[in-house]
C-alpha cells in the first residue's frame, strides 16, 4: 500500500506566521485554499489534513479559522500556534 495524503497540510511554522487582523488573502498566501468553506458561515474557513500510511495509525489534523470583518479573530485546532499568535482553542 501506499501513503495516501488528503487535504491541506498545515504545520506549526505556517500557523506561528497568523496574526490576529490578518486580511483573507494573507492567510490563504500562508495556508493556501481552505478545503472547507461554507456559504452559511462565510466568516470560518477549514483546514484539513488526513494521511495514511501503511501499518501506522492515521494522522489527522484541523485548523479553523474564524474572521471578523475579513480579518482573523481566532484560531480553533489541533495544530499548536507559537507565541504571539492568534492562539488556537481547542
Amino acid at each position: 500500500r501506499i501513503d495516501i495524503q488528503q487535504g491541506n497540510f498545515v504545520s506549526q511554522e505556517m500557523v506561528a506566521q497568523l496574526k490576529r487582523g490578518m486580511t483573507k488573502e494573507q492567510v490563504r498566501f500562508v495556508l493556501g485554499t481552505p478545503l472547507v468553506t461554507d456559504i452559511f458561515h462565510a466568516d470560518r474557513w477549514d483546514y484539513v489534513y488526513l494521511l495514511d500510511r501503511p501499518g501506522q495509525p492515521r494522522v489527522r489534523r484541523r485548523l479553523a479559522v474564524f474572521f471578523e470583518n475579513d480579518r482573523i479573530s481566532r484560531l480553533e485546532g489541533d495544530v499548536v500556534a507559537a507565541a504571539g499568535a492568534a492562539e488556537p482553542a481547542r
